[in-house]
C-alpha cells in the first residue's frame, strides 16, 4: 500500500500541475480528478473517474460500519459502553450499533452543512487523534509490558518523532480549519463523557442513591421505590465475577491484580485459578491468598486448584461453565516460553 500511494500521489499532483492552471485547482477543488480527467480525457473519463470515485467510497463506507460495529461491540462487553448496543436481530447483527452509527453521520453532515472540506477536516482531526493514540499506546505497553512478546519492535526515538509529527499536522490543521475543530470537539465531549460515566458509574449510582434519599424523604413512598430500583442496579453491576489465571505468582503480583480489579472494575467476585501439574504443591499460593483476602475485604476471593494444562479449550470450557465472559478474564504477562499467543486466548486480557 505505501508503495502504490508514494507513487500515485505524486504523480497525479504533477499530472495536475502540468495539465491545469493553479488559479483553477481552487475553483474545482472538490471534483478536481475527474474536471482533469475532461481536460485531458473527454466526458467519458470523467465519468469514469466519478463512477470509480462513488465506489471506492461505498468500499469506505461498508468498511467504516464493519469496523464500528465491532470496536463498539467489543467496548460494550468490556462495559465501557451501555449494554444497549449488544442487542442482535435473528441474524446475529448488531443492529443498533448501526443504527446508531448512521445517525452520527448524517448528524455530522448536517453540522457541517455537507461542505466537503469542512467534513474532511473533521476527518483529519479524529485520524490524528487515532494516530497519536497508536503511539502513546506504543509507549505505555514499553513501560508497562516490557517482557511482553512482540513479533515487530519499534525504537523510543521513532514513536516519539512520529508523535511529534502528528502533533505538528494536527496544529497546522487546527491554524488552517478552526471551524471543523470546533465540531471535532462538540463530538468529542459527550463521547468522552459517556465512556467517563460508564466508567465510573458505580460511584455516580451511589451518588445518586444519596441524592434521591434526600430530595425525596418528604415523599417517603417515592423515595422507597427509587431507593429500592437503584440498589439493585447497584447490586446488578457489581454481581459479575472476574477470574485471574495465576502460575504460582509471588504475593507482590496478585496485589497487584487485587488492585487493579479494585480499582478497575465494578465486581465484589473474584476467582483465582490455578492450572497445575499432578504433584505440585500450592500451599505458599494458598497462605498468599489468604493474606490478600484479608487485606482485600470487600472483594470475595475463592481460590480453584485445578489439574491439567492452560490452553484455550480450557479457557473456553470454563468462560461456558461459570458463565463468565473470556473478556472478565485476566492473565499477568506471559514469558517467551508460552506456547500460545495472547490473541489465541480468546479475548482474555492482561492485567497493566
Amino acid at each position: 500500500m505505501w508503495a502504490v500511494v508514494s507513487f500515485f500521489n505524486p504523480l497525479i499532483a504533477l499530472i495536475i500541475i502540468f495539465v491545469l492552471p493553479l488559479a483553477s485547482v481552487g475553483e474545482h477543488q472538490e471534483s478536481l480528478l475527474a474536471y482533469v480527467g475532461e481536460i485531458t480525457g473527454g466526458k467519458w473519463l470523467a465519468y469514469l473517474i466519478s463512477v470509480d470515485a462513488v465506489l471506492v467510497l461505498c468500499g469506505a463506507v461498508l468498511t467504516s460500519f464493519v469496523g464500528v460495529s465491532g470496536l463498539v461491540n467489543r467496548m460494550t462487553l468490556d462495559r465501557i459502553l451501555p449494554n444497549y448496543f449488544l442487542k442482535q436481530n435473528k441474524r446475529g447483527s448488531h443492529y443498533r450499533i448501526a443504527i446508531a452509527f448512521l445517525l452520527l453521520c448524517v448528524s455530522v453532515l448536517v453540522a457541517t452543512n455537507g461542505v466537503l472540506t469542512s467534513l474532511a477536516g473533521v476527518y483529519t482531526f479524529s485520524f490524528l487523534s487515532v494516530m497519536a493514540l497508536f503511539g502513546i499506546g506504543n509507549l505505555l505497553l514499553k513501560v508497562k509490558r516490557k517482557k511482553l512478546p512482540r513479533p515487530e519492535y519499534a525504537p523510543v526515538f521513532a514513536v516519539l518523532v512520529a508523535i511529534s509529527f502528528i502533533i505538528i499536522g494536527f496544529w497546522g490543521n487546527l491554524i488552517l480549519n478552526p471551524s471543523s475543530f470546533k465540531t471535532f470537539i462538540y463530538y468529542l465531549i459527550p463521547a468522552f463523557m459517556v465512556v467517563l460515566f460508564m466508567l465510573n458509574r458505580s460511584s455516580i449510582i451511589s451518588a445518586m442513591l444519596v441524592a434521591v434519599d434526600s430530595v425525596f424523604r418528604p415523599l417517603r413512598k417515592m423515595s422507597v421505590i427509587s431507593n429500592r430500583k437503584l440498589r439493585q442496579m447497584y447490586r446488578k453491576v457489581h454481581s459479575q465475577e472476574f477470574v485471574f489465571f495465576t502460575k504460582r505468582d509471588d504475593v507482590s503480583i496478585l496485589n497487584k491484580v487485587m488492585q487493579y480489579v479494585q480499582a478497575n472494575e465494578t465486581t465484589k467476585k473474584l476467582k483465582i485459578v490455578n492450572v497445575m501439574k499432578p504433584g505440585d504443591d500450592n500451599e505458599k499460593l494458598k497462605v498468599d491468598i489468604e493474606v490478600l483476602d484479608r487485606a482485600h475485604p470487600d472483594i470475595d476471593i475463592e481460590f480453584i486448584e485445578m489439574v491439567g494444562e492452560f490452553t484455550p479449550q480450557l479457557i473456553e470450557e470454563l468462560s461456558q461453565q461459570w458463565n463468565i465472559p473470556k473478556n472478565f478474564m485476566f492473565i499477568a504477562s506471559p514469558s517467551d516460553r508460552f506456547s500460545y499467543r495472547v490473541a489465541d486466548l480468546g479475548g482474555v486480557r492482561l492485567i497493566m
